[in-house]
């Protein structure tokens, strides 16, 4: 029995790939790199709350358009996408923990920039300031849960990390209506100043480093037409918002433009040695549908967050700290579930639980067409609470799904692809979804606001707070419920649209994940399991190797049950060498 207990014991070394000091500290490093990831989501939870006070004239506000508020986070997420691929390379290459120190430092700069914005045109550049540190925040911290959890537990772990994307989102609103409404509109940002600093002490202190022994090169062509790309497609099709034309050439000429770098950038990956974005890695049918999956996601939802706010504290009068309250229950079931999400997964498999969640998130979108000027508010309370649970179903198995496809030392490239399809899809969201907002909206509204004098007609149609300020400036009460009107019509089409593409996602969803996979179905991981880097993803089958990263035990002790990625992904990821682990 003892001859038996250390063979046992032996193997179970053998199989593990984090250095036992690492091991150890798992659960602190995984705090750690929760409260790096709560500062970064948390500012743009906040930023939703502060909008309708930073499109306030000052000496309250800055007096920013919609347009200005639509780019104050496009110009965060533009550089923040645009540079992922650069970012999680220079991590893979130099190492993640410096990667994310430095990161957190430019962040933390650029929220005390933001803070300081004397016009909208210097916030959306300091904001832009903070993209950049983002791009380098966000990816590390994905891979270094990559490196410092053995496969058994990376869906745990990535359940917590998922959830504090919802705790972040809970506390974002609350603690941004507290600020609005004891200190000025720029407390939002300089509130991340001291979580940074905390933050960077306890990365310096716990986080251990980790880098690809064998990084490719830098792609500055890639990297350069991504960026003039997403720039030049989201400028068109915001500036279609603003005119109301989208065929006027400012809006269509940026537009093409746009599409014409991001052919060129695709081109260029497939054709160059060393390119910033794999496009291989997107012939494997569980990768590009996890990806899709993530991109649709996010794509709906911020554009339904971006109104949101307005209908809260514009459309029903509650103030900054309410609203916020009012996003708890989105933020509330994604804490609850997310962590939990690969137990509904092992049940039920991970095509059927991501349907399932975008399913949720399409109903919760049905649900806003029930809103009105005088509608119960806890009808809205209980649509957030259905999205947040469907989210939490969704974001867990997709981002264990992608990073699960790809070898331990290419977690920052991974990491990379799944939080650009995040914010590219989320950037796109607020500026297509915002443009067909304010242009339902003008198209609504225009008619009415014939009446004010010719030189506040354009202005006016810009915006629902827009319009109620010019209301309240001339005396012109008679405008204010036409525009809510107006208002609530534009958000029931953007919220139709919304859960029509999530209906898509449902679809792409079921086709393209992987079903329900037995632990251990397959070949042993260290016998016969396909190279990762083979775009085929071919394994010579559909078995799996065991939850735990091919030791053959399954998870915590539990019987064979399902795992959350593909048979490939844990076969090929659990036979790479330890040479991409963390180092203590």
């Amino acid at each position: 029995m003892s001859t038996q207990h250390v063979t046992d014991a032996t193997a179970g070394a053998a199989a593990r790939r984090v250095p036992e000091a690492i091991h150890r500290r798992r659960w602190l490093i995984l705090g750690t790199l929760v409260l790096a990831l709560l500062v970064v989501v948390l500012d743009n939870s906040i930023l939703n709350v502060a909008m309708k006070t930073i499109a306030t004239p000052a000496p309250v506000g800055l007096g920013a358009s919609q347009s200005d508020l639509e780019w104050a986070i496009n110009s965060y997420t533009l550089v923040f996408a645009g540079l992922l691929f650069t970012a999680g390379l220079l991590g893979d290459r130099l190492g993640r923990k410096w990667t994310l120190l430095g990161g957190m430092l430019v962040f933390g700069l650029g929220s005390l920039l933001s803070a300081l914005a004397a016009s909208p045109g210097e916030l959306i550049t300091y904001r832009a300031v903070m993209g950049l540190g983002g791009a380098f925040v966000m990816p590390a911290t994905l891979a270094i849960i990559m490196n410092v959890f053995e496969r058994h537990e990376q869906p745990k772990a990535i359940g917590i990390w998922a959830g504090a994307v919802g705790l972040a989102i809970a506390i974002g609103p609350i603690t941004g209506g507290l600020l609005i409404e004891h200190f000025w509109w720029g407390s939002v940002f300089l509130v991340n100043v001291p979580i940074v600093a905390a933050a960077l002490v306890a990365m310096a202190l716990f986080v251990p480093d980790s880098k690809d022994p064998k990084p490719g090169k830098l792609d500055p062509i890639g990297v350069l037409l991504s960026i003039i790309g997403l720039v030049a497609l989201i400028y068109g099709i915001i500036k279609g918002g603003e005119l109301a034309d989208f065929t006027a050439p400012a809006a269509w000429v940026p537009t093409l433009g746009g599409v014409l770098a991001l052919v060129l950038f695709v081109l260029h990956e497939r054709r160059t040695a060393h390119p910033a974005l794999d496009i291989s890695w997107f012939r494997r049918k569980q990768f590009s549908g996890s990806v899709a999956v993530v991109g649709l996601v996010f794509f709906a939802l911020m554009g339904v967050s971006f109104f949101g706010v307005f209908y809260t504290q514009s459309v029903r009068g509650y103030s900054a700290l309410q609203a916020g309250v009012l996003m708890l229950p989105l933020a509330a079931a994604q804490l609850v579930f997310a962590p939990r999400a690969r137990l509904v997964v092992d049940r039920f498999g991970v095509r059927a639980t991501c349907a399932g969640g975008m399913a949720l998130i399409a109903l919760g979108f049905l649900g806003y067409l029930l809103l009105g000027v005088s509608t119960p508010i806890w009808v809205l309370v209980v649509i957030g609470f259905v999205m947040g649970a469907g989210m939490a179903h969704v974001m867990p198995p997709v981002t264990v799904a992608i990073m699960g496809s790809l070898p331990r030392e290419k977690a920052g490239a991974g990491s990379a692809v799944n939080n650009t399809f995040r914010q590219v899809g989320g950037s796109l969201g607020v500026a297509v979804l915002g443009a067909v907002l304010s242009t339902s909206y003008r198209d609504g509204v225009g008619g009415r606001l014939a009446q004010l004098p010719s030189a506040l007609r354009d202005k006016a149609g810009e915006s629902l707070e827009a319009t109620l300020a010019i209301a309240a400036r001339t005396g012109n009460s008679g405008l204010v419920r036409p525009a809510e009107d107006a208002f609530i019509h534009a958000m029931h089409v953007v919220a139709g649209l919304s859960a029509g593409i999530t209906a898509v996602g449902v679809l792409l969803a079921w086709l393209l994940l992987p079903g329900r996979v037995p632990a251990g179905a397959g070949a042993p991981a260290s016998a016969g399991a396909s190279d990762p880097s083979d775009p085929s993803g071919a394994s010579g089958g559909s078995g799996a190797s065991g939850a735990s990263g091919g030791s053959g035990a399954p998870a915590e002790g539990a019987a064979p049950a399902p795992v959350p990625v593909a048979p490939v992904s844990v076969a090929a990821a659990s036979a790479e060498p330890q040479s991409g682990s963390a180092q203590a």
